[in-house]
């Protein structure tokens, strides 16, 4: 399988955990222990660095596209991809203010990034619906 299909697969799996805990965590915090939210946290925080890394190496197999996108605008590209790069960014960098600056728990930037969770996981299921032909192409295509 080639390299740009290993991580798109990836990040399909990276993003199932990273929305899957956020929804956890969020739910556990108002109605379970302390602990049950403290594992939904760790879980939420590996799962989302690891999409981060993924998520980058993904934009950069995909460099051609931003490059055109920067230089001639949107035009007839995807307008999800486009959304869903920006939410992409503001989700990173809260999540990384949330982890670096902030106790996250309970506070303004953490119903934020939250906020921006949900959009960003409903975006992204489109994307992904949109490319499960190609995904699923590249699972037949594994000698490549």
């Amino acid at each position: 399988m080639k390299k740009i299909f290993v991580i798109d697969w990836w990040l399909v799996v990276l993003f199932l955990i990273t929305a899957i805990s956020g929804f956890g965590m969020h739910i556990s915090g108002t109605r379970c222990s302390h602990e049950v939210w403290h594992i939904w946290a760790v879980v939420h925080t590996i799962s989302s660095v690891a999409f981060l890394i993924a998520g980058i190496m993904h934009i950069n197999t995909h460099q051609g596209w931003y490059k055109n996108w920067l230089m001639k605008g949107i035009g007839n590209k995807s307008r999800v991809t486009a959304i869903l790069s920006v939410i992409f960014i503001f989700i990173s960098i809260t999540g990384i203010i949330l982890i670096v600056a902030i106790n996250g728990a309970n506070s303004g930037m953490g119903l934020w990034h939250y906020r921006i969770g949900i959009v960003m996981t409903g975006i992204s299921l489109i994307h992904i619906i949109k490319r499960m032909p190609i995904l699923k192409k590249s699972l037949a295509n594994k000698q490549e």
